[in-house]
């Protein structure tokens, strides 16, 4: 007599793919859909071809757990070869931490990069232009771009710019190589982009970003040498609500930040000015007047803030949450007071406890402003969460 079960497998190969999709679909649990590819070739080419999310253990740009390959760290031309063609509907890739992957391992994009949305590049110094150029010519339907640390040029920003019009969150810190020319490309090419990183690109100037689509929401130039002109670019799209440019060095004058006065960046809601010792009371007296969104605010480190400055964040920044104060060597008692006093709607003050501010002074403002929170914790980043998709 014929085993039932026997019977029953036969009746579960006799399924058409569309089927087989369908139950893979719906197995939540990583280690079943693992167990679904092993079964047979059959169900393997479903597994592959279902597969939307790719990264490796070396890779810090931790997308999906499920996502991640079991495989050795190092990563080889042949052996990304291999997954690609075995993996060709991915929509999401990390590579990053692949320090020593060269440009001929993206060479495959062009064939199989046609879905891909999402491409993690970090600390891959292999890429080079070339390399970009495949993700160019492969990926016009790419949204997330990071290339962190990557060897890239002006050329590679334009030839990007030309196909991926997509484009909405580019990381580009630490490309060491790249001028205002690529950005400039990037800005007026990619009218989609949402968010864009360029700190420590000490070739920037900033003034790439002029005529910018009012769809760029955030940006960080942290440790750029932004000039004047440059912020004026970066705001001439209208629509900046968090900006972070710490450690600028040359604000010294109001008209340097004029246009964040002039109704540019009515949409700003978060700005950090960290360690930007040079801004002084005429610039913040600009930017707490012409900013009336502003919810956040670091000046942590930024020494010519004086009182004449607290006093007009008191008086302006009527929806001003969190400010950071943290090592502001001209915060006195006086200027407590005046934050005491103004900032309605503030909840959480960060401060340092110096010479400068009197303990009786801070308990007075703690009695006075219960709702308050006093944190002497420096924070470094104060990034809105998800405003960046790598």
């Amino acid at each position: 007599m014929d085993n039932p079960s026997d019977d029953f497998s036969g009746y579960i190969m006799q399924l058409p793919d569309d089927c087989l999709l369908f139950i893979f679909q719906h197995l939540d649990r990583g280690s079943d859909r693992e167990s679904f590819g092993l079964t047979c070739r059959r169900w393997l080419h479903i597994q592959n071809l279902n597969r939307r999310f790719l990264q490796f253990q070396c890779s810090f740009t931790m997308l999906n757990v499920s996502s991640l390959s079991q495989t050795n760290t190092r990563i080889s031309t042949l052996h990304l070869y291999r997954l690609l063609n075995r993996f060709q509907n991915l929509e999401s890739l990390s590579l990053s931490g692949c320090t020593e992957l060269p440009d001929s391992g993206l060479s495959l994009l062009p064939r199989h990069g046609s879905k891909l949305q999402s491409l993690h590049l970090d600390c891959c110094f292999g890429i080079t232009d070339s390399g970009l150029s495949c993700v160019a010519s492969g990926c016009s339907l790419l949204v997330i771009l990071s290339l962190y640390r990557c060897n890239v040029t002006d050329y590679g920003l334009e030839a990007l710019s030309n196909s991926c019009l997509a484009l909405e969150d580019l990381n580009l810190s630490y490309c060491s190589r790249i001028s205002d020319y690529g950005v400039r490309a990037i800005s007026q090419n990619c009218r989609r982009l949402r968010a864009i990183r360029i700190s420590y690109c000490r070739n920037l100037t900033g003034a790439g970003f002029q005529g910018c689509s009012q769809t760029l929401t955030h940006l960080e130039a942290n440790y750029c040498r932004l000039e004047p002109n440059g912020i004026r670019s970066i705001l001439s799209g209208g629509g900046i609500e968090y900006l972070s440019v710490s450690n600028l060095t040359w604000c010294t004058r109001v008209n340097d930040l004029v246009a964040i006065s002039v109704g540019f960046a009515a949409k700003l809601r978060v700005l950090n000015f960290r360690s930007s010792r040079t801004i002084g009371d005429d610039c913040i007296m600009t930017i707490a007047k012409g900013c009336p969104s502003l919810q956040e605010w670091n000046l942590a480190i930024c020494h010519e803030v004086k009182i004449a400055g607290w006093e007009s964040i008191a008086s302006h920044c009527h929806n001003l949450k969190t400010l950071h104060v943290n090592r502001c060597r001209n915060l006195c008692d006086r200027g407590l007071q005046a934050l005491r006093t103004g900032c309605k709607r503030l909840s959480i003050l960060y401060v340092t406890r110096s010479s400068q501010i009197s303990g009786v002074a801070l308990e007075i403002f703690k009695l006075a402003r219960g709702n308050v929170e006093i944190k002497e914790e420096e924070i470094m980043c104060i990034c809105p969460h998800g405003a960046f998709r790598f």
